[in-house]
């Protein structure tokens, strides 16, 4: 009896040594799991991502650069000044043509050019006054679209790119797998397979910067045409209209 005593008076004992254990490696699991989740951060994934990812990084670099830079020029083009028109008109009926051409070069803007333009015609046909600055509306939105091809041909082939260098990481996962031989297993292609999509998420995402870069400034380049059709339509009537 003496014995099943003290197996029984030990049973009690090995059960809690046993509850925590168990209570302690649940509680460090979840901590070590996320000490490995967070040491891949997205720099590390970056440079997993191999070579692609470095003409991925420039497109990307250049795509900001344009929009920044395009964006500064279209708004400043956007510009109105409210009293521009009606200065140019009181100039234009008073006989002062020099002082409205100082006007428009003082100005600047896209319209100022224009304006500019058909004026140095006055005394011609209307037709060819209109003609005159309708060519120089079409070269000063040519102007203001300067570098959205290259946004275009980003935002379309950016994702190409990624998905170029995702296939040929599959390939190389493959490969090892193949060479690995008995010793293969599971994380060795899974392994490669997550390294090779990060070229493809890189690719979407400069993609997408680049299509709502080159989105965004058409529309602003609208604004403008729009700005200029008014501004010609608004001095073609000036000239038809008789000196007060």
């Amino acid at each position: 009896m003496s014995i099943l005593n003290m197996i029984f008076a030990q049973v009690p004992e090995t059960v809690t040594d046993t509850v925590n254990i168990i209570s302690e490696t649940a509680a460090t699991a979840p901590a070590e799991a996320a000490a490995t989740t967070a040491s891949m951060s997205v720099w590390d994934l970056c440079l997993k991502g191999g070579f692609i990812m470095i003409p991925l990084a420039i497109l990307l670099v250049i795509s900001i650069y344009i929009f920044i830079e395009r964006y500064i020029v279209i708004r400043r083009a956007d510009r109105e000044d409210a009293t521009f028109m009606k200065r140019i008109k009181d100039y234009i009926h008073d006989g002062e043509i020099d002082s409205a051409k100082l006007l428009c070069k003082k100005n600047g803007t896209p319209y100022a050019r224009l304006i500019l333009k058909g004026i140095s015609r006055i005394g011609r046909p209307m037709n060819d006054v209109l003609v005159a600055i309708e060519n120089t509306g079409n070269l000063e939105i040519a102007n203001l679209g300067k570098g959205l091809t290259w946004l275009a041909t980003t935002a379309a082939g950016a994702p190409m790119l990624g998905f170029l260098g995702t296939v040929i990481g599959m390939v190389e996962a493959f490969f090892a797998l193949a060479n690995a031989g008995s010793s293969a297993n599971i994380s060795v292609l899974a392994g490669g397979i997550y390294e090779a999509l990060v070229t493809t998420v890189a690719g979407l995402a400069v993609g997408i910067v680049a299509l709502f870069a080159y989105n965004a400034l058409v529309a602003r380049i609208n604004g403008v045409m729009k700005l200029l059709e008014g501004k010609t339509m608004e001095f073609m009537d000036l000239l038809n209209e008789p000196a007060e």
